[in-house]
């Protein structure tokens, strides 16, 4: 191996294991590329240096006392980062808002307990907008978080920070959330893997204020087969949770699937973007016509289809979404606080009454229903994952000198992101694979929506794909310093 951070995290799990490299090198190697190299990408909120050290040493002794290998678990003395918005006790969970820069929960989200308990270190928090609510990661409580590919621009969001940090090589993996698009989108503009699972299969306990279930939790990873390590790892429902995708049948697992070769797959794809006005970018669509021959090299019929989703779908969304964005626990004596495109959106939900609010959910289900049925003759979906390359920073929001109206910056990230958030409404699981790079050097994701709760097929298919197109050892320049 070159360096530590050329790992991919299972096979970090193996050397591990192995006595190659110990966790306490690794955990080490990681803190040092943050320090020395994260003030330029703005990936980290909070790093709990001494926290994860005092993990790895114990991780260290535990594979010194280990008998064998199965004694340890599968993603033993790795490395991860948590996305702000989710809670970690005893750590500070910001949710990307300056109203929150002094919380300190007392209690881990489940994701957060069932990562540890597959045995990965935490070294900090990530980066994410205020309230997860923009595409984009520029907030009041730290520098934005860029794409490492062109530090002038934008890692997207809502899991900026964690596709910033695997990217540029601070994390061989780290934890997301999506409730728009927000870990495909990091994905896409970062040049990874990133995987929106099911509605249910990731517990969002035990506290859960997404009343609307768009939200999901997944991994954001260099290989698919560290995504479907992930899913592994926290496909465990909780108790009380509202939502329960129907798990592997025994003796199954998500990486297992990633050894099985698809079958001839009947592959639908569309273009064009349901929301009006959007226009699809060059490099975008290259990317899209570029994978639909892949596809087909590898024995799968692509079939073109017509839109399949409605215009009223996205008014339904974006109601839904300005209610949501009142999860929070705000004090309404700090509304003035709130970034403008949060107040903008708090404004917009206020006013949706709860017959309203009802109706808009009511819409989205039904017209997920016929989505679903219309295109059931279909193993996947493929769309492009974003309209547009990474953007700069500040074309959404703007400067403090210039800044740009919120209802502005809501419509550039409709046109920027015209297809994510229809599936976030449909609850598939939908994944963007970093196949295309602009001739400037700008990675371009497309999207693979699968069937409903099928991500183990999605995953085979996305593992057929990487091994056919490798992506892992394409990296920024960062990425040898």
């Amino acid at each position: 191996m070159a360096e530590l951070h050329d790992l991919s995290a299972l096979d970090a799990a193996a050397a591990i294991r192995s006595r190659e490299v110990s966790p306490v090198e690794l955990v080490d190697h990681y803190l040092d590329r943050i320090e020395r190299l994260d003030g330029r990408i703005g990936a980290f909120v909070t790093v709990t240096a001494d926290a994860a050290r005092k993990q790895a040493e114990t991780a260290e002794a535990a594979v010194l006392a280990a008998t064998t290998s199965t004694d340890l678990a599968p993603l033993h003395g790795v490395p991860i980062g948590i996305k702000d918005l989710n809670l970690t006790a005893g750590v500070p969970t910001k949710l990307g808002s300056a109203l929150f820069s002094d919380f300190v929960p007392p209690i881990d989200d489940s994701v957060v307990v069932l990562l540890r308990q597959a045995g990965t270190i935490s070294l900090g928090k990530t980066a994410t907008p205020e309230f997860g609510l923009p595409c984009y990661t520029e907030t009041d409580t730290g520098p934005p978080a860029r794409t490492p590919w062109d530090t002038t621009r934008l890692a997207g969001g809502s899991s900026g920070g964690a596709a910033a940090a695997v990217s540029s090589g601070f994390l061989p993996i780290a934890q997301g959330s999506d409730g728009g698009g927000s870990i495909r989108i990091p994905a896409s503009v970062t040049g990874l893997f990133g995987l929106k699972p099911s509605r249910g299969r990731v517990s969002r306990g035990p506290l859960d204020a997404d009343s609307s279930g768009l939200s999901v939790l997944g991994p954001l990873a260099r290989t698919v087969r560290d995504a479907a390590a992930f899913l592994d790892a926290t496909a465990i429902p909780q108790p009380g949770d509202p939502y329960w995708a129907p798990p592997l049948p025994s003796g199954e697992s998500y990486l297992g699937w990633c050894d099985r070769v698809p079958h001839r797959l009947r592959i639908g794809r569309y273009i064009e973007p349901p929301i009006p006005g959007a226009v699809v970018d060059p490099e975008c669509r290259t990317a899209w016509e570029n994978a639909s021959a892949l596809l087909e090299s590898l024995g799968h019929e692509v079939i073109d289809i017509g839109l399949p989703i409605p215009p009223q779908t996205i008014q339904a969304f974006e109601t839904v979404w300005s209610v949501a964005s009142h999860g929070a626990p705000i004090d309404p004596g700090r509304e003035s606080e709130l970034r403008p495109l949060t107040r903008y959106l708090w404004e917009r939900g206020r006013a949706v009454t709860g017959p309203q609010y009802a109706a808009a959910l009511g819409q989205l289900t039904l017209i997920s229903r016929q989505h679903i049925a219309a295109t059931s003759s279909y193993d996947a979906i493929l769309t492009p994952t974003l309209a547009m390359p990474p953007r700069p920073i500040g074309w959404f929001c703007g400067t403090e000198q210039e800044p740009v109206d919120p209802a502005e910056d809501f419509e550039r990230q409709k046109m920027f992101t015209p297809w994510t958030a229809v599936y976030n409404a449909s609850g598939q699981p939908a994944a963007s694979l970093p196949l295309h790079w602009t001739p400037e050097g700008l990675p371009i994701g497309v999207m693979l929506i699968g069937r409903p709760a099928g991500e183990a097929a999605l995953l085979a298919l996305s593992a057929q794909i990487e091994s056919a197109s490798p992506w892992s050892k394409r990296h920024p320049a960062i990425w040898t310093e």
